[in-house]
């Protein structure tokens, strides 16, 4: 089950999971094309099909719970079950505080936080029946150096949110065998966020694929939930440490870091 997932890093975890075998919900309000960004819910779960595996789309909204329900128990009658929650759902803006309009505060708060929380909540008493259950939610370690919380604190704010969530289910789980992580790309990832609010063509130059970020949530989610769960990764260390050293195919040559992600 997976909130957003119409394009970009969404729709890669669900094309990668289709790959393997995987049956996918997706949770998205894009029924209908929007001119500014492509892609929508069922033309997402057609792709996914088209990668060999079974796709559900449902129109609704992560904010609203019952919304949130109704896509869960339809994912339950079509499926048998839910192993796998993934938390992409995300709003970003980078406006400083004093700038920043409450509307956009709160659609951020909205989504990250309670739409996380209204999406684990509703698939948990299904995780913790599950084979290899996971919670996974695309979001940062939580990194408090002055540099991160000084900018854009709304957006910090609705991420790290998601981040500490996720590490509590992993405590709060931890005996139930429900793992819980989260994972953060290292560098700008090239998709319709960073093309038309981070930096246009210029950024997406030095953007590596979505691909990546999918290829390392496919490696955390075949990990045994019961051993590996509390974490908060980057993509390039999850593929590392399943051998990886090669990450060329995922392009870029001159690469920018991700927000959150310090320059080494």
């Amino acid at each position: 089950m997976m909130s957003g997932g119409s394009r970009g890093i969404g729709l890669a975890i669900g094309l990668a999971a289709a790959r393997e075998g995987a049956n996918v919900a997706l949770l998205a309000k894009t029924d209908r094309p929007d001119p500014r960004l492509p892609g929508t819910v069922h033309t997402a779960a057609a792709e996914i099909e088209a990668a060999g595996g079974q796709a559900l789309a449902v129109v609704g909204d992560v904010r609203d719970e019952s919304s949130v329900d109704n896509a869960v128990a339809k994912a339950v009658e079509r499926f048998g079950g839910i192993d796998i929650c993934v938390n992409n759902a995300s709003a970003i803006a980078l406006a400083p505080t004093a700038e920043l309009p409450v509307k956009r505060f709160d659609l951020m708060t909205q989504i990250q936080l309670r739409g996380t929380y209204l999406l684990t909540r509703a698939c948990l008493p299904h995780l913790r029946q599950g084979t290899n259950p996971h919670i996974l939610s695309l979001s940062p370690p939580v990194n408090l150096a002055p540099e991160w919380l000084g900018k854009h604190p709304a957006y910090t704010l609705a991420k790290y949110g998601m981040s500490l969530l996720t590490l509590g289910w992993a405590a709060e789980y931890a005996s139930d065998g429900v793992a819980a992580n989260c994972l953060w790309p290292e560098t700008l990832i090239a998709t319709a966020a960073v093309q038309n609010l981070l930096g246009g063509d210029e950024a997406m130059g030095k953007a590596r694929s979505p691909e990546i970020v999918a290829d390392a949530a496919v490696e955390i989610l075949a990990r045994p939930s019961r051993e590996f769960t509390g974490q908060a990764l980057l993509d390039v260390d999850v593929l590392r440490s399943a051998g990886v050293t090669d990450f060329s195919r995922y392009g870029g040559d001159v690469l920018e870091y991700d927000l959150f992600v310090d320059r080494t």
